[in-house]
């Protein structure tokens, strides 16, 4: 798969509720989500100091989210499977359809960033029926949506379907325009937008795609989201690189590089390396095609193995499920089985009884005929 169908979704489930904490608690909930764009190692180091604390399952449950948000961030999906599947399984013990909705989200968009498309989507599939019960025309109802139209436009996209990719691209903006304070959806949807960005430059829309790129800086500014701003000046370098203006690409590049300094994330940086190799080479500076082609296979190599991990405990995760799962069908067949022999215990004796006096009932009738027999 081509570098640029990866997708930077992380953003999308970063709509965490806080309620039900100290105050001090919930100010450094709000300090670490507002780190995990730009440093996700401060908003780790903050989850887990949360976490020693003895905190109310919805607090314990956004703290495993945010936890699982940044390591997305700096593509460490092994650690973020874990911190979301204990989100998940904290989230069933609850009666909150809003929470539900959201872990699932986080959950769809876990497995979508893995690539394991069919996963994700039967995690929509089953975020959809806890969303229906979302009462209509509320904020929850129209990020939640939003979010769910676009993790299903990022599988089309990188299914190479772009056309059907920007529908849903184009249905989850219309949504998060809806939700009445937009500073809660500005990164989502400069997220939406350098999606839609690469829609466009697939189908050869150049004017479209930078417009969308254009977009994509504007929201990330206006939440001041340096790495979202990267992934985007990343996307317009590559219309540059279409056009031929290969300097200008670098000079976008270069910018999109130091914005992206403290974030970790391999993808962003995989992405730029590599687009600032292919500027170099086409510009025919050897020296520096070779060092940032350097840095792109140690980023994409680094890549692989964090996806090699992580691939390695879904089996291990799905295994757990498929256990359980038989030992449930296993449980259910030995109280059938009991149940069985408890039915067959009862109805048993009662058939032999009426079987008995059935054949009662017919010898007396016999004797009865054949003594009128005899008298007539």
């Amino acid at each position: 798969m081509k570098l640029r169908l990866k997708i930077f979704s992380l953003i999308l489930f970063s709509y965490i509720f806080i309620n039900g904490q100290n105050t001090s608690d919930s100010s450094l909930l709000k300090k670490a989500k507002l780190e995990i764009y730009d440093n996700p190692d401060k908003a780790i180091q903050i989850g887990k100091q949360l976490l020693k604390k003895d905190s109310d399952l919805k607090t314990s449950i956004e703290i495993y989210m945010l936890l699982s948000t940044a390591n997305v961030a700096k593509r460490n999906f092994d650690e973020s499977l874990k911190y979301i599947l204990k989100a998940k399984e904290l989230s069933q013990k609850t009666n909150d359809t809003k929470s539900q909705v959201g872990v699932l989200v986080a959950v769809a968009i876990q497995y979508q960033q893995m690539e394991l498309f069919s996963k994700s989507l039967e995690t929509l599939n089953e975020a959809d029926q806890y969303l229906a019960k979302i009462t209509e025309k509320t904020p929850e109802k129209y990020i939640e949506t939003a979010t769910i139209y676009a993790i299903r436009g990022m599988i089309y996209k990188s299914q190479s379907n772009s056309e059907i990719a920007l529908e849903k691209f184009l249905i989850s903006i219309e949504n998060f325009e809806k939700v009445p304070v937009k500073k809660t959806t500005y990164s989502n949807m400069s997220v939406v937008y350098y999606n839609i960005g690469y829609c466009y430059l697939n189908l050869n829309q150049i004017d479209k795609a930078e417009h969308a790129f254009l977009q994509a800086i504007n929201y990330a500014g206006r939440n001041h989201a340096k790495s979202l701003e990267a992934f985007a000046l990343k996307g317009i370098s590559e219309v540059h690189k279409q056009k031929h203006e290969n300097q200008t690409a670098l000079d976008l590049l270069i910018k999109a590089e130091n914005l992206s300094k403290n974030t970790g994330d391999i993808i962003l940086n995989e992405g730029i390396y590599k687009e600032m190799a292919d500027n170099y080479l086409a510009m025919r500076q050897q020296n520096l095609y070779q060092l940032y082609n350097k840095k792109y296979f140690e980023m994409r190599f680094k890549r692989k193995q964090n996806e090699l991990s992580s691939i390695n405990q879904v089996i291990d995760n799905h295994n757990k499920e498929t256990i359980i799962k038989s030992q449930k069908m296993e449980s259910r067949y030995h109280y059938m089985k009991i149940l069985s022999f408890a039915i067959a215990g009862i109805l048993i004796p009662i058939l032999l009884y009426f079987i008995l006096k059935i054949r009662k009932q017919n010898k007396r009738f016999q004797k009865e005929i054949q003594q009128i027999i005899r008298t007539s």
